[in-house]
């Protein structure tokens, strides 16, 4: 059966993507769970027993509740300086001078990444840390099976109310006596999702018929998402904030009175802001939120102001509980915040000590065969001694001093035993899925082996290649290697002790996966053994044998070899970007060496000389293919260089020629002062925060005009009479879509207008995206079925390059619109001054758009960490949240600068008529190799690396990256494949 190359390195991906699947199935993992939900209620641990005979402790009850009624808010993205920073006194006095000067206690809460909403509520709720997967899951959040604070307070009758965010709806679905559900993801909504949450406020405080009341607000996270953290909407919604908590505060000091304890509100934030206003990561800004606890049974403040302590997220839940009188859950690693409770009289604050530390040496004894031997757990049964003696000498009716410091030892022993349990159990909350990893890994491998032994005939001249299927499939090894992985799949599926998810699959899933590991490993086998066979040394010929590598050559490898192995390092993955900024750099000098060679250092003779030795070389090219033996392309066209740049040089051209490396390393280096990126940098101002600001919105109008005609000039070229006019307006709609929600003003706009969502202008640019895309669809699909025409072909897939061209125009922001400008015209100036003139093979001109595509990657302002994901552009003209719109709009978005490169790559191997008919197979097996190599290293890397101290915040969100990125160029390849004329052209011939 004979394959083409573009069919193989497609066919490739798409199994490799499964082996990705896999992986990262097994290796985000998830927490380990105490006990199922309906074990969690069983009776509270009695007091310590002291010491002696004849005294016997006689509490063994939870103790009573604290407060009356509870109000938790939850404003989401608020950042711990939006209330104790210049903001909160500006925006917010009524919460800082409670802050400050009231009963209040004041504290910034550590939130563990992902700081996404959804694992952020699990935590507050559960105390534990939720996995890193739910990053993946937070746009469909399931429900919420494990012990909880709310599932606690239900069954102990009481009454929830609930408004805001609709993913508490899904955590905890049948828990609220009433609830108003949002929708968290559309973004550019600031004020209805807070409305909707205020307008049942009036109504539920005069109520007396609810325990517990919840608010999650919602729009400081949608303004920061599209305005970023310092803009002019912060402050009046941090007003709104304001004046909400008052409201609730005075409510609930009025209802206070009699014996009943006194009432309490919480305020909080699930995760905070960075810079660009997105979260996500594990930066300072976005793992801080500030964590109030306000009530009358608090003593007021005195004295001055000071900075407040940092506590972790996970301590709410328990520190609730025991405000409410309910049983901390079983999986939290949270500690009691002991402010809270140190009103009550000693025995009290040691009974809820000792509550949360034998909660938590359970937990450990659950999930650590050795706990004996672990210092927290060595810690607690110390201070549980001593908590024995303070007992047995409270109870002998000791009032003395002796009582008092006994109890403040014991205090800080309990407090040293819970912050060492908490610690031991956070790093033991989760294990990874060991078989599931192991099974992903050996078919990415394999899959990277298998390309790389049949490179030579995949690049060969005829870019296709005899794949013998029958041989090895029907072969022993085949049927042996087949039953020793089912028999080894059996053994580990009933001897593992916890949830595998490759064992919980079907058994037909499983054996298929079985089968196509065997057929892969027999397929390299038999690769291997042709290969060695035909290893007789061929017939030395003087043309041949005379090619060597360039320098270029040698830079390519050496630097995608550079690139893998820096992915062993953490400080590489954060600053990627600087590596991939060198490597285009460095090409851009070996380019502009490259050019003043064939201008400059070349003489005459050496063109004639050519010429013969390119005849010579056709002869010998001819008595091979009688003998089907293959001759590489990049020969044919590196011995074609000569004529062509001789050519060239009668043109004008030849000083543009030569200065487009120095132009593209000038733009390259305006891009990067665009936009600082990774971690080192991203602190420091750049060029798009200050045109981002409000002071510079005419500046960034202007910028954005400019940009707009600009990608109009270098995209209508090639397009169509009906395509330009499309084109033309919607660049038009872009511009007024960002003046609608408020980026950017027109010239004759002097106050600005009320902000809108935009809708009707974001629509209307994709009606002409999507009718460039289909005009360029309809030639696509005439060259394919009616006529294989060559040039109907070129124009539909540039038609096809400027719809994406014009999506990406609208969903980027608009200070990212020179990124797209400097894209549209390296591609230009590179197409018509450096590689037609140069003739590089296919091979390298696709390892080349590769390169740009990474570097333009992170010119966008991307990174490895999921913070600078710009998920608004997921909703950009949507009035509603739909989910699959939102994933494709939000992955362009992310991915515009590699998606541009690579439809470029397709376009200009289409348009080469003088190359031959195996380019474009060349470009899609290139463009899956040089994907493949990074993928199977890092996978490799981080399996060894599983217990770095970077493991969360730097290896996983790059390995998310990886992922998405093996998806979205098996797309790209499977467009490839699809374009590939040279079956066609093989059937004429």
């Amino acid at each position: 059966m004979r394959l083409r190359s573009g069919v193989f390195a497609s066919s490739c991906l798409l199994v490799e993507a499964l082996g990705v699947a896999l992986f990262l199935r097994g290796f985000f993992p998830l927490p380990v769970r105490s006990l199922p939900r309906s074990e969690a209620r069983r009776e509270p641990p009695a007091e310590p027993a002291p010491p002696g005979s004849g005294t016997v402790s006689n509490w063994t009850k939870i103790p009573p509740p604290l407060f009356k009624k509870v109000v938790l808010v939850l404003i989401d993205a608020l950042r711990d300086d939006f209330v104790f920073g210049p903001k909160g006194k500006q925006f917010m006095p009524y919460t800082t001078q409670v802050v400050e000067k009231g009963t209040s206690h004041s504290f910034i809460a550590e939130a563990k990444p992902p700081t996404v909403t959804m694992p952020r509520i699990k935590a507050l709720m559960t105390g534990s840390i939720p996995g890193f997967i739910d990053i993946i899951v937070n746009l469909n959040s399931p429900a919420l099976l494990e012990d909880n604070l709310i599932w606690q307070a239900k069954t102990a009758g009481k009454r929830i109310i609930f408004y805001g965010d609709d993913t508490w709806v899904k955590l905890f679905p049948k828990h609220f006596v009433e609830y108003d559900g949002t929708t968290s993801f559309f973004v550019s909504d600031f004020t209805e999702v807070d409305d909707n949450v205020t307008r049942h406020l009036d109504r539920v405080l005069k109520r007396e018929d609810w325990d517990i009341l919840i608010l999650h607000y919602l729009g400081l996270d949608h303004i920061g998402h599209v305005t970023g953290p310092n803009s002019i909407l912060v402050g009046p919604k941090l007003r709104e904030m304001d004046n909400i908590l008052k409201k609730i505060h005075i409510s609930l000091l009025s209802k206070e009175g009699g014996a009943a304890p006194p009432n309490l509100l919480v305020v909080c934030g699930d995760h905070g802001m960075s810079e660009t206003g997105s979260h996500g990561g594990s930066s300072e800004e976005e793992v801080h939120t500030p964590l109030l606890f306000i009530s009358s049974a608090f003593e007021k403040r005195n004295g001055p102001f000071s900075q407040p302590k940092v506590v972790q997220q996970t301590d709410l839940a328990t520190t609730l509980a025991v405000g409410l009188g309910l049983p901390i859950s079983k999986n939290s690693v949270g500690n009691l915040i002991l402010p809270i409770v140190g009103g009550k009289t000693m025995r009290e604050q040691l009974r809820f000590l000792h509550l949360n530390g034998f909660q938590l040496s359970r937990l450990l004894q659950e999930n650590t065969p050795a706990y004996e031997k672990d210092p927290g757990y060595e810690h607690f049964k110390i201070a549980e001694k001593s908590h024995g003696n303070w007992i047995k000498l409270y109870l002998d009716g000791n009032n003395s001093e002796v009582l008092l410091n006994l109890g403040k030892k014991v205090l800080k022993q309990y407090l040293k035993a819970l912050k060492t349990l908490s610690s031991s159990l956070s790093k033991q909350v989760a294990q990874y899925d060991m078989y599931s990893m192991m099974v992903g890994t050996v078919i990415v491998l394999e899959v990277l082996f298998l390309l790389l032994l049949i490179t030579p005939k995949a690049l060969s001249r005829r870019a296709e290649f005899e794949v013998p299927l029958s041989p090895p499939l029907f072969s022993l090894l085949f049927y042996l290697t087949c039953l020793t992985l089912c028999a080894v799949h059996v053994i580990v599926c009933t001897s593992a002790e916890g949830l595998c998810y490759f064992c919980s699959m079907s058994w037909w899933t499983a054996a298929a996966v079985m089968v196509l590991i065997s057929a892969l490993m027999c397929g390299i086998l038999s690769a291997v053994g042709k290969i060695l066979q035909n290893s007789r040394p061929p017939v030395k010929n003087p043309v041949v044998s005379n090619s060597s590598w360039s320098e270029v050559d040698i830079l390519i490898l050496a630097g995608t070899v550079g690139h893998v192995l820096s992915l062993g390092a953490s400080s590489f993955i954060e600053e990627e970007h600087q590596t991939w900024y060198f490597l285009i750099n460095t090409l851009c000098l070996a380019l502009c060496q490259e050019l003043c060679r064939n201008h400059f250092l070349l003489k005459e003779g050496d063109s004639q000389h050519s010429i013969t030795l390119k005849q010579n070389f056709d002869n010998v090219k001819e008595t091979y293919e009688c003998k089907n033996i293959d001759i590489t392309a990049p020969d044919d066209s590196k011995l074609g260089k000569v004529t062509a740049t001789d050519e060239f040089l009668k043109g004008s051209d030849k000083w543009i020629s030569l200065a487009s490396p120095w132009i593209i390393l000038i733009c390259c280096r305006l891009l990067r002062s665009l936009n600082q990126t990774g971690v080192q940098w991203a602190h420091r101002p750049d060029f798009g925060h200050w045109l981002t600001s409000s002071e510079h919105k005419s500046e960034l109008s202007f910028l954005a005009a400019i940009s707009l005609v600009m990608i109009f000039i270098l995209v209508q070229r090639k397009c169509s009479l009906v395509s330009k006019i499309a084109m033309a307006l919607g660049l038009l709609g872009v511009y007024s879509y960002r003046a609608a929600i408020g980026n950017i003003v027109f010239p004759w706009q002097h106050d600005s207008k009320d902000i809108s969502k935009g809708i009707t202008e974001a629509r209307f640019v994709y009606v002409f995206v999507l009718g460039i895309v289909f005009t360029g669809t309809k030639d696509l699909l005439k060259s394919q079925v009616i006529s294989a025409d060559c040039g109907v072909r070129s124009t539909g897939l540039w038609e096809v390059y400027s719809g994406l061209v014009l999506l990406a125009a609208l969903l980027l922001r608009p200070h990212n619109l020179p990124v797209l400008v400097f894209c549209l015209l390296i591609q230009t100036m590179m197409t018509k001054y450096i590689w037609r003139p140069l003739k590089f093979d296919a091979a390298q001109i696709t390892i080349m758009h590769y390169w740009f595509g990474q570097a333009f990657f992170y010119f966008q302002g991307n990174s490895n960490g999921i913070a600078t994901v710009d998920v608004s552009a997921g909703f950009v003209g949507l009035d509603s949240y739909v989910e699959i719109p939102a994933i494709f709009l939000t992955a362009f978005a992310t991915y515009a600068g590699p998606l541009l490169w690579a439809i470029h790559l397709l376009c200009y191997l289409s348009s080469e008529v003088s190359r031959n008919s195996s380019a474009m197979g060349h470009g899609c097996f290139c463009y899956a190799l040089v994907r493949s190599v990074p993928v199977a290293v890092y996978i490799i890397l981080v399996t060894g690396l599983r217990y770095h101290l970077f493991i969360w915040s730097v290896f996983s969100p790059k390995l998310l990256y990886e992922g998405m990125h093996v998806l979205i160029t098996a797309g790209v390849c499977l467009f490839f494949t699809a374009m590939d004329q040279n079956r066609s052209r093989r059937g004429q011939d």
